[in-house]
């Protein structure tokens, strides 16, 4: 979802900086970059290890959820022509599935505020798994939900973690490119794109 649906990356990484902040230390946006798409465990001890500090976790969540959601509901888009490429895979009668490391209320915003909900299936979140991307458990089990093989499924990703879940489930990938994800290692994909309309007119088939 963050950043292959919806232009969110650079809103979640703005929003961990933030919450730091609240806790008297001051960290680069940017170091958000080295470990997007990745558990939330792993992308929150990253910043605190960064900014020296150890926050209770439970304390950290609760003031970045405030963060997030108030600049989710003042910024945030879809990417480019990613409705009008959701809307004619449904019409195609495709089946569509969202599998994110975002806790459950963080998608229930993002599909809320932009109305995507409609468009999918099944919605796989963190809460839904025990182990996180680059582990292949929130793919599979989307699989199963669905009743397909891997070979019947086409996965969009943004990140490097994404991407190896992908393959580790046997799923062929493509990726999404951003400014957020440009020093990830995106060649597992079988093709990269910037925009969906490189999609919707043909020039990936």
């Amino acid at each position: 979802m963050d950043g292959t649906l919806v232009d969110s990356e650079k809103i979640k990484g703005r929003s961990l900086a933030e919450t730091c902040m609240t806790f008297g230390a001051d960290v680069d946006v940017n170091i958000y970059k080295t470990v997007m798409g990745q558990s939330w465990d792993f992308v929150a001890n990253h910043f605190f290890e960064m900014a020296c500090i150890e926050p209770d976790i439970e304390e950290f969540n609760t003031r970045f959820k405030k963060i997030y959601q108030e600049m989710l509901l003042q910024e945030l888009t879809p990417n480019p022509n990613i409705v009008g490429f959701l809307t004619m895979l449904k019409e195609a009668g495709k089946r569509m599935g969202v599998v994110s490391s975002a806790s459950a209320w963080m998608v229930d915003q993002v599909f809320s505020q932009l109305k995507l909900a409609d468009f999918f299936e099944i919605v796989i979140t963190k809460e839904d798994v025990s182990r996180h991307k680059p582990d292949p458990q929130a793919y599979l089990l989307a699989l199963n939900r669905l009743s397909l093989s891997s070979s019947k499924v086409l996965i969009f990703e943004d990140s490097e973690a994404g991407l190896i879940a992908a393959q580790n489930a046997n799923c062929d990938s493509i990726a999404f490119q951003h400014e957020f994800n440009v020093n990830h290692d995106l060649s597992l994909a079988i093709e990269t794109i910037s925009d969906y309309n490189e999609i919707l007119k043909g020039i990936i088939r």
